[in-house]
């Protein structure tokens, strides 16, 4: 679930790009910068040379307002109502000020990020009302600012006032455009770990399934065994304590299989799938003839001693490689080499896979493409199966390119 939940992270912070993705976790940087966003904005007003103006005043609301919108992302309604206090008392005492609106627009963002869409658009008309009644009502222009052949200074205050409407409304729809795209990315992370549930259950019923099979072989060959020790009991003793014994090793093999099964939460989907026998450890040297026919590359290296004679163990093995060469086969791309290494420690205890190839892997960030992603249930699959064996799964780039699987496994844990 967390590797699901990892890769819809990613593929989010793809899209965002690299100077949103680092302010999207850096949040108090991004307030920062929209506080020195507005101080220049303001500064313009500090440039003037109007004798007239304000500056004391306007300096101390400019400061004033850059404090309350380091709390917009806290109390966004909050730091609304007060901006919108602190523009009507700006555009009073200094009618000129560049910053005039401004605040407005930050403040009415966070709100749309934060709450729906029919109310943000509410509050940022309310919001809106005081400034546009004092634009309509009170303010005068100055008459150096009017044109003689432009417009008057009724139709300027009314031009003004729907400017400052539709930036108010502007400010609110990229707010709830945002909030949108954050809800969007919350559902795909959801819908990555569900898919990623899924497909572990849906492994578990087919192992379940396989390792029913291998059971049920093995009761076939103790049934089988028995008549036979029936048989030569009397005419050969010795040789019937050697089939005996053969019994004796096969129940036990059959009971720590049993006992994985019933680890194994099995879901029966009513579904009659078509299963092909389960393969032994014999066919996986079939199975590599068959990728190389298919066009990989393949470089099959051996270590340590044979493999314990645990047809589970040989199958999980089998499923895992297979999988791996799969997703090569499928996802990978300009492959010139894929190795696949198996080792066995009985030292320690340890059956190692290890499957790399030196291709362009589509989940490499610098390729950006999303339709080269894949959905990870096949790493979902290698894990639960890596599990009845007490074991790990580390797949991923390699360090000199391509992907690399790592396989852990711990026979012994399996029989216990």
């Amino acid at each position: 679930m967390p590797s699901a939940g990892r890769r819809a992270d990613e593929f989010s912070a793809r899209r965002r790009g690299v100077l949103r993705n680092y302010f999207y976790h850096h949040p108090r940087l991004m307030d920062v910068a929209v506080v020195l966003a507005y101080l220049v904005v303001a500064s313009g007003t500090l440039l003037s040379s109007d004798p007239e103006t304000n500056f004391a005043s306007h300096t101390v609301l400019v400061l004033a307002s850059a404090g309350v919108l380091m709390f917009r992302r806290d109390r966004p309604l909050a730091v609304l109502a007060v901006i919108a206090v602190f523009e009507i008392i700006n555009i009073a005492l200094v009618p000129t000020a560049s910053n005039i609106g401004t605040g407005l627009w930050f403040a009415l963002y966070a709100v749309g990020v934060r709450y729906g869409t029919v109310f943000s658009f509410v509050v940022g008309a309310i919001a809106s009302i005081p400034l546009l009644a004092y634009t309509l009502l009170f303010y005068q222009f100055p008459e150096e600012l009017l044109s003689t052949y432009g417009p008057t200074a009724g139709e300027t205050s009314i031009i003004t006032a729907i400017v400052i409407l539709l930036s108010n409304v502007i400010a609110v729809g990229i707010g709830a455009s945002v909030r949108r795209g954050r809800e969007h990315e919350a559902e795909l992370r959801q819908w990555a770990i569900r898919n990623a549930q899924l497909a572990s259950v849906a492994e578990r019923n087919r192992i379940a399934r396989e390792m029913h099979d291998v059971v049920a072989h093995s009761l076939t060959v103790m049934v089988a065994l028995a008549d036979g020790a029936a048989v030569v009991v009397k005419r050969d003793p010795h040789k019937a304590v050697e089939v005996l014994g053969r019994l004796s090793q096969t129940g036990r093999t059959a009971l720590a299989d049993m006992r994985r099964v019933l680890g194994v939460l099995r879901e029966d989907n009513g579904q009659d799938d078509s299963r092909a026998p389960q393969p032994d450890h014999t066919d996986l040297s079939a199975l590599m003839e068959g990728f190389r026919q298919a066009g990989l590359p393949l470089v099959v290296t051996h270590s340590g001693p044979l493999l314990p004679p645990d047809p589970t163990l040989a199958l999980t093995i089998y499923r895992i490689v297979q999988e791996s060469l799969t997703n090569v086969l499928r996802y990978a791309t300009a492959v010139s080499r894929v190795q696949v290494v198996i080792g066995h420690d009985p030292d320690h205890g340890v059956v190692t896979v290890r499957i790399s190839d030196d291709g362009h892997g589509t989940i490499d960030p610098a390729q950006g493409t999303e339709a080269s992603m894949g959905s990870g249930q096949g790493i979902m699959g290698m894990r639960e199966r890596a599990g009845i064996y007490a074991g790990t799964v580390d797949a991923g780039p390699g360090t000199h390119g391509g992907w690399t699987v790592n396989v852990m496994l711990h026979p012994a844990a399996g029989r216990e």
